[in-house]
């Protein structure tokens, strides 16, 4: 049985780098905890960051907005709460400062394409919260839903993948021989409805973390992905790149560049275990899935990570 993770793990006293980890492999799968992470790599396997900080997007006004993320013409994709509430075209919504109008559906249903009469970033600033759903009953300040490689403000929700990283942890793969990179890619709010593909997000691969792949390829190493963010970053910009990626990993599109992967857990039917099976194919995730089931691994942002490394 799976269930989900109501608060961070520091709450209960355990670190970050303590939560579980799933490793599965060909060979079977094995039960550690994340600061066994180095023992599962080895020197010269490269593993590939998301930099990206979540932002406090969600602001409590006329009705709770979630800001998702800004688009290239200053408007931004929004989404009103609690969920079933309705709007319509030419809307005005009020914030504590200004006001949002709705432009047009962005995601028919649930995301809006709205412009804001004041400046954003400040306004979230000053009112904003992390986003938070119905399984986390209290709420966490920001530093909590931020990871130790985050540097540029971006994200609706937190690249969760990296959230179990400590200092101490990246020193010591570090330390082992392992490779570290950046990449950046800002994700909006959670994915959507089951079924439905992921929406387009804003990334940046620097051209040196692609050299880094090509030279890890070269040299027999692994490339291992914290986060599907990541994942979608690189294989959407192998040699480098930045702008919008609306790629799908899936059946009909696996993975090139990538050849294993961290992960949290998803919920079953979310378009991100379509990226796994991309990844790691079918047989290894269901196993992973399996197991975690079996032996309660926690779901969510706060919860235990998976770490698969297909043959």
């Amino acid at each position: 049985m799976m269930i989900s993770a109501v608060e961070p793990p520091e709450a209960h006293g355990v670190p970050r780098d303590g939560v579980r980890m799933l490793v599965a492999s060909p060979s079977g799968v094995k039960h550690a905890h994340f600061n066994d992470l180095a023992q599962f790599l080895r020197p010269g396997d490269l593993v590939v960051v998301n930099t990206s900080g979540t932002m406090p997007a969600a602001v409590d006004g006329e009705f709770t907005v979630h800001f998702s993320t800004w688009l290239d013409d200053g408007s931004w994709v929004v989404e009103l709460r609690p969920e079933g509430t309705e709007g319509h075209v030419g809307q005005r919504v009020s914030l504590p400062e200004g006001y949002l109008e709705l432009v047009e559906p962005y995601v028919p249903g649930r995301l809006w394409r709205a412009r804001v009469s004041v400046d954003v970033p400040s306004l979230l600033a000053r009112f904003g919260r992390p986003i938070k759903y119905s399984y986390v009953p209290q709420q966490w300040p920001l530093a909590d839903y931020q990871t130790v490689f985050a540097r540029e403000s971006g994200s609706a929700e937190m690249p969760s993948a990296g959230r179990p990283f400590s200092p101490e942890l990246v020193t010591s793969l570090v330390s082992a021989g392992v490779l570290i990179a950046p990449i950046t890619l800002h994700t909006g709010v959670s994915s959507i409805e089951e079924g439905k593909p992921p929406l387009p997000e804003r990334f940046h691969v620097p051209a040196l973390t692609a050299r880094l792949v090509s030279m890890t390829r070269a040299a027999g190493g692994r490339v291992i992905a914290v986060g599907t963010t990541v994942t979608r970053a690189l294989e959407s910009a192998p040699h480098g790149g930045q702008g919008w990626t609306d790629l799908v990993l899936g059946p009909s599109r696996p993975a090139t560049v990538v050849n294993g992967l961290i992960t949290g857990w998803h919920a079953p039917g979310a378009s991100h275990l379509q990226l796994l099976q991309a990844v790691a194919g079918r047989e290894l995730v269901d196993a992973a899935y399996e197991a975690a089931a079996r032996e309660g691994y926690l779901w969510h942002e706060f919860g235990d990570s998976c770490l698969l490394l297909p043959a």
